[in-house]
């Protein structure tokens, strides 16, 4: 999937997943009493950063990846109304295997 926005270096645009609104036992969580995700499907990443040597570092993350990422940390972003995230490749914790 292409997307409007192509990171540089080692930064991952991300869209952040929405939480579960309702428990499996089926009791509904008002929206005040619910987290933030930390859950997000990767969209785009950016070529690898240059390291010392010179060489271009591979990235990890591939499009698609379902990651886990910080409640600090990242860049907000806004596009055709949808709220996306940009962080540094660095600054996620993990992929997320289903």
């Amino acid at each position: 999937m292409a997307h409007k926005l192509q990171p540089l270096a080692d930064r991952v645009l991300v869209r952040p997943l929405a939480a579960e609104e309702v428990r499996a036992s089926g009791i509904v969580i008002p929206d005040s009493a619910k987290k933030k995700s930390k859950e997000g499907e990767v969209l785009a990443v950016g070529p690898g950063k240059i390291d010392e040597a010179g060489q271009r570092v591979v990235m990890e993350l591939k499009v698609g990846d379902v990651v886990l990422f910080p409640d600090w940390g990242g860049n907000d972003y806004e596009l055709d109304g949808e709220e996306l995230k940009i962080f540094s490749e660095s600054d996620i914790l993990a992929i997320v295997k289903k």
